[in-house]
């Protein structure tokens, strides 16, 4: 298996943010739908990861973000499983359901179907909250096929996890 540089910057980037969460002995945890446990792959590769590392849900139809994540029916009724007000339900989900200090959240398109004039296919929202402060969600739009777009989400969404 060929290792390429987003293999290597990925590997980086989670090693970085491990430390820094462990230095300051902080854990983090995820809710993905698009990614379908990517990231929660992605950290759990890195050797350690359980120190500061809690769990992920993976939470790709709409009944497990009810379930999992208390995402209320009436906002995945009014703005879609693919939206801001979802991913940050997503995120404040994920801090309650957790034993971590910060959470990221991600839901989206990531094709080859699904998109749409609105929403297109590589649509995709990430969400990150610490506990104790307000959450911050940012609407994406990544290019590529499908592996390419979740590797993009993948990548984006560690970069932004804040450090409380």
């Amino acid at each position: 298996m060929e290792v390429t540089a987003v293999d290597i910057e990925l590997k980086s980037l989670i090693t970085e943010l491990g430390q820094t969460l462990q230095a300051n002995n902080l854990v983090l945890s995820v809710a993905e739908s698009c990614t379908g446990g990517g990231i929660s792959e992605a950290i759990t590769a890195i050797a350690g990861s359980s120190h500061w590392f809690d769990c992920g849900f993976v939470s790709y139809s709409n009944q497990s973000k009810i379930k999992m994540l208390a995402v209320k029916p009436k906002t995945l009724e009014i703005f879609g499983a693919v939206s801001d007000k979802t991913a940050l339900e997503m995120v404040a989900g994920v801090l309650k359901k957790s034993q971590a200090d910060s959470a990221v959240a991600v839901t989206g398109i990531a094709g080859p179907a699904g998109g749409n004039v609105d929403k297109p296919i590589g649509t995709i929202f990430i969400a990150w909250q610490s506990q104790n402060s307000t959450a911050i969600v940012k609407r994406y739009l990544f290019k590529g096929d499908r592996d390419e777009i979740r590797q993009q989400v993948i990548v984006q969404a560690l970069k932004g996890v804040k450090i409380p």
